[in-house]
Protein backbone atom coordinates (compact mmCIF):
# COMPACT_ATOMS: atom_id res chain seq x y z
CA UNK A 1 0.00 0.00 0.00
CA UNK A 2 3.01 2.67 1.01
CA UNK A 3 4.42 2.06 -2.50
CA UNK A 4 1.24 2.39 -4.02
CA UNK A 5 0.83 5.82 -2.73
CA UNK A 6 4.29 6.90 -3.51
CA UNK A 7 3.79 5.94 -7.15
CA UNK A 8 0.54 8.50 -6.88
CA UNK A 9 2.73 10.81 -5.61
CA UNK A 10 4.77 10.59 -9.49
CA UNK A 11 7.66 9.06 -7.51
CA UNK A 12 9.32 8.56 -4.24
CA UNK A 13 9.84 11.91 -2.50
CA UNK A 14 13.14 12.19 -0.33
CA UNK A 15 15.52 15.35 0.38
CA UNK A 16 18.06 14.25 2.67
CA UNK A 17 19.87 11.37 3.55
CA UNK A 18 19.64 9.31 0.18
CA UNK A 19 16.91 7.36 -0.91
CA UNK A 20 14.41 5.83 2.02
CA UNK A 21 16.23 2.45 1.83
CA UNK A 22 19.33 3.36 2.65
CA UNK A 23 17.88 4.65 5.72
CA UNK A 24 17.79 2.29 9.22
CA UNK A 25 15.09 2.14 10.83
CA UNK A 26 11.65 -0.44 10.79
CA UNK A 27 9.34 0.62 7.44
CA UNK A 28 6.84 2.09 9.03
CA UNK A 29 9.20 4.71 9.89
CA UNK A 30 10.98 5.63 6.79
CA UNK A 31 7.24 5.68 5.08
CA UNK A 32 6.65 8.28 8.03
CA UNK A 33 9.88 10.46 6.68
CA UNK A 34 9.12 9.99 3.17
CA UNK A 35 5.56 11.52 4.13
CA UNK A 36 7.18 14.03 6.54
CA UNK A 37 9.85 15.05 3.76
CA UNK A 38 7.15 15.71 1.22
CA UNK A 39 5.10 17.77 3.34
CA UNK A 40 7.45 20.01 4.89
CA UNK A 41 8.60 23.24 3.01
CA UNK A 42 12.48 23.78 2.16
CA UNK A 43 13.20 26.48 4.03
CA UNK A 44 16.80 26.42 4.47
CA UNK A 45 17.99 25.67 0.80
CA UNK A 46 15.52 28.07 -0.30
CA UNK A 47 16.57 31.01 2.06
CA UNK A 48 20.33 30.11 0.52
CA UNK A 49 19.49 30.49 -2.90
CA UNK A 50 17.63 33.88 -2.20
CA UNK A 51 20.44 35.03 -0.59
CA UNK A 52 23.11 34.04 -3.85
CA UNK A 53 20.32 35.26 -6.48
CA UNK A 54 20.27 38.69 -4.56
CA UNK A 55 23.85 38.90 -3.80
CA UNK A 56 25.31 37.56 -7.45
CA UNK A 57 22.60 39.90 -9.50
CA UNK A 58 23.87 42.78 -7.43
CA UNK A 59 27.57 41.89 -8.92
CA UNK A 60 26.21 40.94 -12.02
CA UNK A 61 24.42 44.45 -12.14
CA UNK A 62 27.75 46.60 -12.02
CA UNK A 63 29.51 45.10 -15.07
CA UNK A 64 25.93 45.54 -16.93
CA UNK A 65 25.79 49.63 -15.77
CA UNK A 66 25.63 50.80 -19.48
CA UNK A 67 23.52 47.30 -21.38
CA UNK A 68 20.40 46.89 -18.81
CA UNK A 69 18.36 49.08 -16.48
CA UNK A 70 19.60 49.13 -12.77
CA UNK A 71 17.76 46.67 -10.07
CA UNK A 72 15.18 49.05 -8.72
CA UNK A 73 12.24 48.12 -6.13
CA UNK A 74 10.01 46.06 -8.75
CA UNK A 75 13.41 43.82 -9.08
CA UNK A 76 14.45 43.12 -5.97
CA UNK A 77 10.58 41.43 -5.94
CA UNK A 78 10.97 39.79 -8.80
CA UNK A 79 14.24 38.23 -7.27
CA UNK A 80 12.59 37.48 -4.72
CA UNK A 81 9.22 35.82 -6.11
CA UNK A 82 11.17 32.94 -7.78
CA UNK A 83 12.83 31.64 -4.39
CA UNK A 84 9.15 32.54 -2.72
CA UNK A 85 7.62 30.10 -5.43
CA UNK A 86 10.43 27.62 -5.00
CA UNK A 87 9.10 27.06 -1.75
CA UNK A 88 5.97 25.08 -3.73
CA UNK A 89 8.24 22.87 -5.81
CA UNK A 90 7.76 19.62 -3.17
CA UNK A 91 3.81 19.81 -2.95
CA UNK A 92 2.74 21.84 -5.95
CA UNK A 93 6.06 21.21 -9.14
CA UNK A 94 3.81 22.65 -12.00
CA UNK A 95 2.54 25.48 -10.17
CA UNK A 96 5.70 26.29 -9.52
CA UNK A 97 7.97 25.54 -12.73
CA UNK A 98 5.55 27.84 -14.62
CA UNK A 99 5.53 30.90 -11.75
CA UNK A 100 9.00 31.11 -11.85
CA UNK A 101 9.23 30.81 -15.59
CA UNK A 102 6.66 33.46 -15.99
CA UNK A 103 8.85 36.04 -12.76
CA UNK A 104 11.48 35.62 -14.69
CA UNK A 105 9.76 36.53 -18.19
CA UNK A 106 8.67 39.74 -16.92
CA UNK A 107 12.28 40.40 -15.20
CA UNK A 108 13.59 40.12 -18.16
CA UNK A 109 10.85 42.28 -20.60
CA UNK A 110 11.73 44.93 -17.82
CA UNK A 111 15.24 44.79 -19.23
CA UNK A 112 16.96 44.60 -15.42
CA UNK A 113 20.21 42.65 -15.34
CA UNK A 114 21.02 38.87 -16.72
CA UNK A 115 22.64 37.15 -13.85
CA UNK A 116 21.66 34.32 -10.85
CA UNK A 117 17.67 34.58 -11.46
CA UNK A 118 18.06 31.55 -14.54
CA UNK A 119 19.04 29.25 -11.58
CA UNK A 120 15.97 29.36 -9.86
CA UNK A 121 14.16 28.41 -13.16
CA UNK A 122 16.81 25.33 -13.00
CA UNK A 123 15.89 24.29 -9.86
CA UNK A 124 12.17 25.11 -10.56
CA UNK A 125 12.51 22.76 -13.82
CA UNK A 126 14.52 19.96 -11.70
CA UNK A 127 11.91 19.40 -9.52
CA UNK A 128 9.30 19.37 -12.10
CA UNK A 129 11.04 16.69 -14.24
CA UNK A 130 12.15 14.29 -11.11
CA UNK A 131 8.50 14.81 -9.60
CA UNK A 132 7.13 13.20 -13.20
CA UNK A 133 5.80 16.57 -14.89
CA UNK A 134 8.19 16.16 -17.37
CA UNK A 135 5.93 17.60 -19.88
CA UNK A 136 4.44 20.60 -18.00
CA UNK A 137 8.65 21.64 -17.36
CA UNK A 138 9.27 21.23 -20.86
CA UNK A 139 6.24 23.56 -21.78
CA UNK A 140 7.18 26.10 -18.75
CA UNK A 141 11.16 26.55 -20.28
CA UNK A 142 10.15 26.78 -23.95
CA UNK A 143 7.46 29.26 -23.27
CA UNK A 144 10.31 31.37 -21.84
CA UNK A 145 12.59 30.46 -24.19
CA UNK A 146 10.37 31.27 -26.83
CA UNK A 147 9.75 34.39 -24.85
CA UNK A 148 13.22 35.61 -24.99
CA UNK A 149 14.04 35.21 -28.43
CA UNK A 150 10.95 37.52 -29.59
CA UNK A 151 12.13 40.36 -26.61
CA UNK A 152 15.63 40.22 -27.91
CA UNK A 153 14.90 40.10 -31.50
CA UNK A 154 11.79 41.78 -32.52
CA UNK A 155 10.34 43.07 -29.23
CA UNK A 156 13.84 45.20 -27.66
CA UNK A 157 12.66 48.72 -29.64
CA UNK A 158 9.57 49.09 -27.28
CA UNK A 159 11.39 47.25 -23.82
CA UNK A 160 13.53 48.91 -21.47
CA UNK A 161 16.14 49.83 -21.87
CA UNK A 162 16.09 52.11 -24.13
CA UNK A 163 18.25 52.14 -27.56
CA UNK A 164 19.05 48.53 -27.48
CA UNK A 165 20.16 46.46 -29.71
CA UNK A 166 19.09 42.68 -31.21
CA UNK A 167 21.10 40.50 -29.43
CA UNK A 168 23.27 38.21 -31.11
CA UNK A 169 22.32 34.50 -32.42
CA UNK A 170 25.52 33.39 -30.56
CA UNK A 171 23.88 34.10 -27.20
CA UNK A 172 20.95 32.58 -28.22
CA UNK A 173 22.92 29.22 -29.10
CA UNK A 174 24.46 29.55 -25.15
CA UNK A 175 20.82 29.70 -23.95
CA UNK A 176 19.36 26.74 -25.76
CA UNK A 177 22.50 24.59 -24.92
CA UNK A 178 21.86 25.68 -20.96
CA UNK A 179 18.40 24.32 -20.82
CA UNK A 180 18.83 21.38 -22.92
CA UNK A 181 22.07 20.84 -19.92
CA UNK A 182 18.86 21.55 -17.12
CA UNK A 183 16.56 19.07 -18.90
CA UNK A 184 18.73 16.44 -19.71
CA UNK A 185 20.36 16.44 -16.33
CA UNK A 186 16.39 16.60 -14.66
CA UNK A 187 15.57 13.64 -16.31
CA UNK A 188 19.22 11.54 -15.19
CA UNK A 189 18.12 11.97 -11.69
CA UNK A 190 14.38 10.88 -12.56
CA UNK A 191 15.53 7.74 -14.46
CA UNK A 192 18.23 7.05 -11.36
CA UNK A 193 15.19 7.53 -9.20
CA UNK A 194 12.97 5.20 -10.48
CA UNK A 195 15.44 2.63 -10.85
CA UNK A 196 16.09 3.09 -7.63
CA UNK A 197 12.30 2.69 -6.38
CA UNK A 198 11.82 -0.37 -8.85
CA UNK A 199 15.06 -2.12 -6.96
CA UNK A 200 13.87 -1.07 -3.61
CA UNK A 201 10.24 -2.82 -4.49
CA UNK A 202 12.08 -5.77 -5.86
CA UNK A 203 13.99 -6.39 -2.88
CA UNK A 204 10.96 -5.76 -0.61
CA UNK A 205 9.34 -8.09 -2.60
CA UNK A 206 12.66 -10.87 -2.51
CA UNK A 207 12.36 -10.40 1.21
CA UNK A 208 8.82 -11.18 1.63
CA UNK A 209 9.44 -14.47 -0.66
CA UNK A 210 12.11 -15.21 1.43
CA UNK A 211 9.66 -14.93 4.70
CA UNK A 212 7.65 -17.05 3.31
CA UNK A 213 9.44 -19.68 2.21
CA UNK A 214 11.06 -19.79 6.06
CA UNK A 215 7.62 -20.12 7.29
CA UNK A 216 6.97 -22.63 4.87
CA UNK A 217 10.17 -24.77 5.94
CA UNK A 218 9.67 -24.47 9.53
CA UNK A 219 5.34 -25.18 8.80
CA UNK A 220 6.66 -28.17 7.16
CA UNK A 221 9.09 -29.37 9.75
CA UNK A 222 6.49 -28.94 13.03
CA UNK A 223 3.94 -31.01 10.86
CA UNK A 224 6.12 -33.96 10.31
CA UNK A 225 7.52 -33.95 14.17
CA UNK A 226 4.35 -33.60 15.27
CA UNK A 227 2.05 -35.69 12.86
CA UNK A 228 4.76 -38.68 12.94
CA UNK A 229 5.11 -38.45 17.08
CA UNK A 230 1.18 -37.58 17.84
CA UNK A 231 0.25 -40.38 15.84
CA UNK A 232 2.02 -42.72 17.28
CA UNK A 233 1.05 -41.24 20.62
CA UNK A 234 -2.44 -41.89 19.44
CA UNK A 235 -1.78 -45.63 18.71
CA UNK A 236 -0.01 -46.04 21.58
CA UNK A 237 -2.71 -44.40 24.12
CA UNK A 238 -5.80 -46.67 21.88
CA UNK A 239 -3.76 -49.61 23.36
CA UNK A 240 -2.81 -48.63 26.81
CA UNK A 241 -6.33 -48.01 27.24
CA UNK A 242 -7.77 -51.09 25.66
CA UNK A 243 -5.16 -53.43 27.79
CA UNK A 244 -5.01 -51.42 31.13
CA UNK A 245 -7.15 -53.75 32.78
CA UNK A 246 -6.49 -56.96 31.31
CA UNK A 247 -2.66 -56.73 30.60
CA UNK A 248 -1.48 -54.02 32.50
CA UNK A 249 2.40 -55.07 31.37
CA UNK A 250 1.40 -54.56 27.78
CA UNK A 251 -0.16 -51.13 28.68
CA UNK A 252 2.84 -50.13 30.70
CA UNK A 253 4.92 -50.90 27.24
CA UNK A 254 2.76 -48.59 25.67
CA UNK A 255 3.22 -45.61 27.90
CA UNK A 256 6.71 -46.16 27.60
CA UNK A 257 6.40 -45.70 23.93
CA UNK A 258 4.31 -42.84 24.59
CA UNK A 259 6.71 -41.18 26.93
CA UNK A 260 9.77 -41.63 24.25
CA UNK A 261 7.69 -40.56 21.24
CA UNK A 262 7.13 -37.42 23.15
CA UNK A 263 10.38 -36.39 24.15
CA UNK A 264 11.74 -37.08 20.94
CA UNK A 265 9.08 -34.64 19.60
CA UNK A 266 9.22 -32.24 22.00
CA UNK A 267 13.48 -32.09 21.08
CA UNK A 268 12.76 -31.75 17.15
CA UNK A 269 10.28 -29.07 17.73
CA UNK A 270 12.66 -27.24 20.16
CA UNK A 271 15.47 -27.27 17.48
CA UNK A 272 12.73 -25.48 15.28
CA UNK A 273 11.87 -22.93 17.23
CA UNK A 274 15.92 -22.45 18.28
CA UNK A 275 16.16 -21.65 14.43
CA UNK A 276 13.82 -19.09 14.22
CA UNK A 277 14.95 -17.43 17.51
CA UNK A 278 18.75 -17.39 16.61
CA UNK A 279 18.65 -17.29 12.70
CA UNK A 280 22.71 -16.65 12.14
CA UNK A 281 23.39 -19.22 14.92
CA UNK A 282 24.08 -23.32 13.82
CA UNK A 283 21.90 -25.71 14.85
CA UNK A 284 21.96 -27.73 18.21
CA UNK A 285 21.55 -31.14 16.31
CA UNK A 286 21.80 -32.22 12.93
CA UNK A 287 18.79 -32.67 10.92
CA UNK A 288 17.80 -36.18 10.80
CA UNK A 289 18.25 -37.96 7.59
CA UNK A 290 18.53 -41.38 6.22
CA UNK A 291 21.20 -42.68 8.97
CA UNK A 292 18.17 -42.29 11.72
CA UNK A 293 15.93 -44.45 9.28
CA UNK A 294 16.48 -47.71 12.34
CA UNK A 295 15.06 -45.25 15.28
CA UNK A 296 11.69 -44.65 12.31
CA UNK A 297 11.32 -48.60 12.23
CA UNK A 298 11.56 -49.04 15.87
CA UNK A 299 8.81 -45.56 16.18
CA UNK A 300 6.84 -47.37 14.10
CA UNK A 301 7.15 -50.54 15.50
CA UNK A 302 5.89 -49.33 18.80
CA UNK A 303 2.45 -48.05 16.90
CA UNK A 304 2.53 -51.53 16.22
CA UNK A 305 3.48 -51.17 12.44
CA UNK A 306 6.70 -53.80 11.18
CA UNK A 307 8.57 -52.05 8.52
CA UNK A 308 11.01 -53.44 6.08
CA UNK A 309 13.53 -51.59 4.50
CA UNK A 310 15.35 -52.42 1.63
CA UNK A 311 18.28 -50.81 0.38
CA UNK A 312 19.36 -50.81 -2.98
CA UNK A 313 22.41 -49.90 -4.89
CA UNK A 314 25.83 -48.26 -3.52
CA UNK A 315 24.57 -45.91 -0.68
CA UNK A 316 25.59 -42.23 -1.19
CA UNK A 317 26.48 -39.51 0.98
CA UNK A 318 23.42 -36.88 0.59
CA UNK A 319 23.29 -33.02 1.01
CA UNK A 320 21.90 -32.05 4.10
CA UNK A 321 18.87 -30.58 2.19
CA UNK A 322 18.21 -33.69 0.30
CA UNK A 323 18.93 -35.89 3.32
CA UNK A 324 16.64 -34.29 5.19
CA UNK A 325 13.65 -34.32 2.40
CA UNK A 326 13.98 -38.31 1.94
CA UNK A 327 13.69 -38.43 5.38
CA UNK A 328 10.58 -36.61 6.28
CA UNK A 329 9.55 -38.30 3.35
CA UNK A 330 10.16 -41.37 4.76
CA UNK A 331 8.41 -40.69 8.02
CA UNK A 332 4.94 -38.82 6.59
CA UNK A 333 4.79 -41.77 4.45
CA UNK A 334 4.46 -44.25 7.43
CA UNK A 335 2.64 -42.21 9.00
CA UNK A 336 -0.02 -42.22 6.63
CA UNK A 337 0.03 -46.18 6.72
CA UNK A 338 -0.63 -45.51 10.72
CA UNK A 339 -3.26 -43.29 10.07
CA UNK A 340 -4.74 -44.68 6.98
CA UNK A 341 -4.38 -48.38 6.60
CA UNK A 342 -5.19 -51.09 8.31
CA UNK A 343 -2.46 -53.25 7.01
CA UNK A 344 0.14 -53.49 10.14
CA UNK A 345 3.10 -53.91 7.42
CA UNK A 346 5.14 -51.30 5.36
CA UNK A 347 7.98 -51.61 2.98
CA UNK A 348 10.03 -48.85 1.91
CA UNK A 349 12.72 -49.21 -0.55
CA UNK A 350 15.24 -46.90 -1.59
CA UNK A 351 17.19 -47.19 -4.72
CA UNK A 352 20.89 -45.01 -4.95
CA UNK A 353 21.82 -44.17 -8.92
CA UNK A 354 23.84 -41.71 -9.76
CA UNK A 355 22.41 -38.49 -9.63
CA UNK A 356 19.23 -39.94 -8.40
CA UNK A 357 17.55 -40.91 -5.09
CA UNK A 358 14.29 -43.01 -5.33
CA UNK A 359 12.07 -43.91 -2.70
CA UNK A 360 9.50 -46.29 -2.37
CA UNK A 361 6.57 -46.66 0.45
CA UNK A 362 4.42 -49.93 0.43
CA UNK A 363 1.36 -51.10 2.37
CA UNK A 364 -1.26 -53.62 1.60
CA UNK A 365 -4.19 -51.69 2.84
CA UNK A 366 -6.82 -51.57 3.02
CA UNK A 367 -7.64 -47.78 3.86
CA UNK A 368 -9.29 -47.35 7.26
CA UNK A 369 -11.55 -44.28 6.49
CA UNK A 370 -9.59 -42.99 9.86
CA UNK A 371 -7.62 -39.52 10.47
CA UNK A 372 -6.08 -40.78 13.77
CA UNK A 373 -5.70 -36.82 14.23
CA UNK A 374 -4.27 -36.16 11.02
CA UNK A 375 -4.32 -33.15 8.96
CA UNK A 376 -4.71 -33.53 5.75
CA UNK A 377 -1.22 -31.94 4.40
CA UNK A 378 1.11 -34.64 4.41
CA UNK A 379 1.20 -35.33 1.23
CA UNK A 380 1.07 -31.69 0.29
CA UNK A 381 4.17 -30.95 2.03
CA UNK A 382 5.83 -34.42 0.51
CA UNK A 383 5.01 -32.69 -2.69
CA UNK A 384 6.98 -29.53 -1.75
CA UNK A 385 9.69 -31.28 -0.36
CA UNK A 386 10.21 -32.91 -3.14
CA UNK A 387 9.79 -29.97 -5.70
CA UNK A 388 12.29 -27.83 -3.56
CA UNK A 389 14.97 -30.28 -4.66
CA UNK A 390 13.48 -30.47 -8.20
CA UNK A 391 12.07 -34.06 -7.83
CA UNK A 392 8.87 -34.99 -7.92
CA UNK A 393 6.10 -37.31 -6.26
CA UNK A 394 4.09 -39.89 -6.76
CA UNK A 395 1.37 -41.22 -4.68
CA UNK A 396 -1.67 -43.11 -5.08
CA UNK A 397 -3.81 -46.28 -4.38
CA UNK A 398 -2.25 -49.47 -6.37
CA UNK A 399 -3.84 -51.99 -8.31
CA UNK A 400 -3.78 -54.60 -5.89
CA UNK A 401 -5.88 -52.33 -3.03
CA UNK A 402 -2.40 -50.78 -1.07
CA UNK A 403 -1.11 -47.69 -1.25
CA UNK A 404 1.89 -46.57 -2.58
CA UNK A 405 4.76 -43.24 -2.19
CA UNK A 406 7.10 -43.06 -5.26
CA UNK A 407 9.39 -40.15 -4.36
CA UNK A 408 12.26 -39.44 -7.45
CA UNK A 409 14.90 -36.92 -6.08
CA UNK A 410 18.39 -35.67 -7.63
CA UNK A 411 20.92 -36.50 -5.37
CA UNK A 412 23.84 -33.37 -4.65
CA UNK A 413 27.11 -34.79 -3.15
CA UNK A 414 27.51 -33.95 0.21
CA UNK A 415 30.25 -31.20 0.52
CA UNK A 416 33.62 -32.28 2.12
CA UNK A 417 34.21 -30.35 4.84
Amino acid sequence: MEQQRTANRGGPPWSRGGPPWSRGGPPWRRAFEDRHDSARLPWLSTLALAVFVMVGTGFAAEGQQDTREPLDVFARVLLLAGPALLLLRKRYPVVTVFGVCAVAFVYVAAGYPYGPVFLTIAVACFAAIVAGHRRAAWWAIGLLWAGHLLIAHWLYRYLPPGGDDAAPWGQEVFITAWVIAIVAASDLVRVRREVWARERAERAAAERRRADEERLRIARELHDVLAHSISVINVQAGVGLALLDSDPEQARSALTTIKAASKEALGEVRQVLDTLRTPGDAPRAPAPGLDRLPELVEQAAGAGLTVEVERVGEPAALAPGTDLAAFRIVQEALTNVVRHSGSRTARVRIVYSPGRLALQVDDEGPATGSDAGGSGNGLIGMRERAGALGGTIEAGPRPDGGFRVLADLPVQAKESP
